[in-house]
């Protein structure tokens, strides 16, 4: 008996028929592709089986959550210890002491969680399919597309065997770029996206050790001044029900308008080559996005970057104030976090090509500036009322002018409050 790719299979049953030897490179096919350890030819082939037996959607997460837990296990993770753990409660607790008199949003009064690299990645997916969802789909149908039509009438289940392949690889990028995220980020809420349970402060300690290295600060303060942040990032979505919502619709809208370079895509196709993995993946890194240059779409970006630079202005501002009042390196590690987060990191970089999205708050120093005026203006309570509503916060244009913008909030606000209360308080 033989196989379709012509080299024999043992069987008992027929002397004659060869019988193949994983340690002899002559009879092995595979060698070539994974050596001679045929617990290495196991694997590969049960990671091809995985690949091709995903039916859940343009991605295959399973692909994409194995991928990013062994890239975060090439370094250290260790499971939190009893005693990190503590210390993350502790530092949240005090952290929300700190905040009750800067801000009128409430504590959620959950237990702070203290994660590893790969139970940030576990809490995390489910968020992250529904940012990479939308786009991932135009990506993988276009895999699809690239035949020509009379060759594709051909093909048959060829198309969906590409089309799988292309949920395969962009899952295998989608893991590389999170799994070494989860090596950068230091709580759940770190890229300004609300990626964990609501209303739960969530920190790595690991990473938050590494944020610390050579800064020269008390560990302590450092991680109280995590806490802060973290906490502070909490009580705003909580305290604004609508904001996660409106938060992910805006990724969304964004994502909505991102054209697939088909040229990208006709090349990764025409490199499929089992024997050099690297090149269709730096293909998939390198970016095959463009936005689309419509007004509608330039509206979507402007959405995008406002609401992120208003989300990390107002945590910046609340929590940087929070942190003058009692730790001494406050200035220099308010500092550390916003060109941080200007910046952005290796995988945050990763994760714009692969999906045509940057998750950087571009005008953050101007949203904090905004949120101190309107606290000097109307006072706490007043600054966080903005929050009651999606209609009520800062344009683009706002930033320009706070003075313009807390003139007429004044007036908003009123109106809005009438509306929702017309029989009075």
């Amino acid at each position: 008996m033989s196989t379709p790719f012509g080299f024999g299979v043992p069987n008992d049953d027929d002397p004659d028929q060869p019988r193949m030897d994983f340690s002899d490179p002559n009879s092995n096919p595979f060698a070539a592709m994974f050596g001679n350890d045929p617990a290495a030819i196991q694997a590969a082939f049960a990671q091809i089986g995985q690949m091709m037996a995903w039916t859940g959607g343009p991605v295959n997460w399973d692909l994409a959550k194995d991928v990013a837990r062994k890239q975060a296990a090439t370094e250290p993770d260790p499971s939190v210890s009893p005693a990190a753990a503590t210390e993350v409660a502790d530092a949240v607790r005090l952290a929300e002491l700190w905040l009750d008199p800067l801000t009128a949003l409430p504590a959620s009064g959950a237990a702070a969680l203290a994660w590893s690299r790969a139970e940030w990645i576990e809490q995390t997916l489910p968020v992250w399919r529904t940012l990479v969802d939308p786009v991932a789909a135009r990506v993988v149908g276009a895999m699809g597309e690239v035949l020509p039509a009379e060759m594709a009438a051909q093909a048959g289940p060829l198309v969906g065997v590409m089309r799988q392949m292309g949920g395969a690889m962009f899952g295998a990028q989608v893991g590389q770029a999170l799994g070494t995220l989860a090596a950068e980020v230091v709580s759940s809420t770190d890229i300004g996206l609300p990626l964990g349970p609501t209303g739960r402060p969530a920190l790595i300690p690991t990473n938050v050790t590494a944020f610390g290295a050579g800064l020269g600060v008390d560990p302590a303060e450092v991680r109280l001044f995590l806490a802060l942040r973290e906490a502070a990032h909490q009580r705003l979505f909580a305290g604004a029900p609508w904001l996660r919502g409106h938060v992910l619709s805006a990724v969304e809208a964004y994502a909505s308008g991102i054209s697939v370079d088909m040229s990208r895509i006709e090349e990764i196709v025409g490199g499929l080559d089992p024997n050099n993995p690297e090149a269709i993946s730096r293909a998939l890194s390198d970016g095959m996005f463009t936005p689309e240059q419509t007004p509608e779409q330039q509206s979507a970006l402007n959405r995008l970057e406002t609401v992120l630079a208003l989300i990390e202005g107002w945590v910046d501002e609340v929590a940087g104030s929070a942190a003058a009042e009692h730790l001494t390196a406050a200035g220099a590690l308010r500092e550390t976090v916003r060109r941080r987060r200007a910046a952005g990191g290796p995988a945050e970089q990763t994760f714009g090509n692969l999906v045509g999205l940057e998750l950087r708050p571009r005008r953050l120093r101007d949203a904090a500036i905004m949120w101190q005026r309107l606290a000097e203006a109307r006072g706490i309570a007043g600054r966080d009322a903005i929050w009651a509503h999606p209609d009520l916060l800062p344009t683009t244009e706002d930033l320009d002018d706070p003075d313009g913008f807390i003139r007429a909030s004044e007036l908003d606000l009123g109106s809005l409050l009438d509306d929702e209360n017309p029989d009075g308080p």
